[in-house]
């Protein structure tokens, strides 16, 4: 199999693993009709974000000292500029030079569709399509920064 295909087969598993949020519909409805970003991470929840958080766990830890995998290491990543969290991990200039920080709305569209955002990225993840998904991810990262 190929790094490729092992990592979609990854991911493709995790993502299934961490959907078992029984409340999404009820938190979406909460949210309103055609939910702003701003309602997404009222309605947003830690512990959903942590179990989703397991699809990046392939490839980032999120524990403060934990070595860089395949991609950096995430603690503490919300709110520092992009491509700049790890001294040790090699960013892809695309990366480096996008400029901005992750923040809960640059890590929307992230987190939707990476190489979107950042074209010449070479992070291989299509990206969360579900917007309350993402909201839940955001304020687990958000969380793991000693962020409010």
């Amino acid at each position: 199999m190929t790094r490729a295909g092992f990592l979609i087969l990854v991911t493709v598993a995790a993502l299934l693993s961490g959907c078992a949020d029984d409340r999404h519909e009820e938190r979406m409805r909460a949210a309103g009709p055609n939910p702003t970003l701003d309602a997404l991470l009222k309605v947003a929840e830690v512990d959903a974000g942590a179990r989703k958080f397991r699809q990046c766990a392939a490839c980032h830890r999120i524990t403060e000292g934990a070595p860089d995998m395949g991609g950096p290491n995430l603690h503490g990543v919300y709110g520092q500029s992009m491509g700049r969290t790890s001294g040790r991990f090699g960013y892809t200039a695309a990366l480096r030079n996008a400029g901005g920080r992750w923040d809960a709305s640059t890590l929307d569209k992230w987190l939707a569709n990476p190489a979107k955002l950042v074209p010449g990225t070479t992070m291989q993840f299509a990206g969360v399509p579900d917007p309350l998904d993402r909201a839940d991810i955001i304020v687990y990262l958000r969380s793991q920064s000693g962020a409010p």
